[in-house]
């Protein structure tokens, strides 16, 4: 199997193995997009990383902009709409339910 490249913060928290709860870690979004990802971006961006995964200073992890900040990338989106776009968001991830990202790490 070719060996793929994921480039993400160096201060970025180490993977947690699959079932661990989410980290913050950015492997997953590095690695592919999820579903929320696919319909959304599926014009601009349709390979990955996901456009939307963002790295935050102060907690030194990532986090996605999409369970964030649904407007940003759905201009459209009437302001009402947001908090159930954020719900629908997060249930179809399943945001916050463990880690699922079953790819081995090697640190270069």
């Amino acid at each position: 199997m070719t060996p793929h490249y994921l480039q993400l913060h160096r201060d970025a928290p180490a993977k947690p193995p699959c079932g661990a709860p989410c980290n913050g870690c950015g492997v997953c979004c590095a690695a592919a997009l999820c579903p929320v990802a696919q319909v959304v971006f599926f014009r601009q961006r349709p390979q990955p990383p996901c456009p939307a995964l963002h790295w935050q200073v102060q907690q030194q992890r990532y986090v996605c902009g999409l369970l964030r900040q649904p407007r940003h990338y759905l201009p459209w989106l009437p302001g009402w709409l947001e908090a159930p776009a954020q719900r629908l968001f997060h249930r179809s991830i399943a945001a916050g339910q463990g880690c699922d990202c079953d790819i081995d790490i090697e640190v270069a």
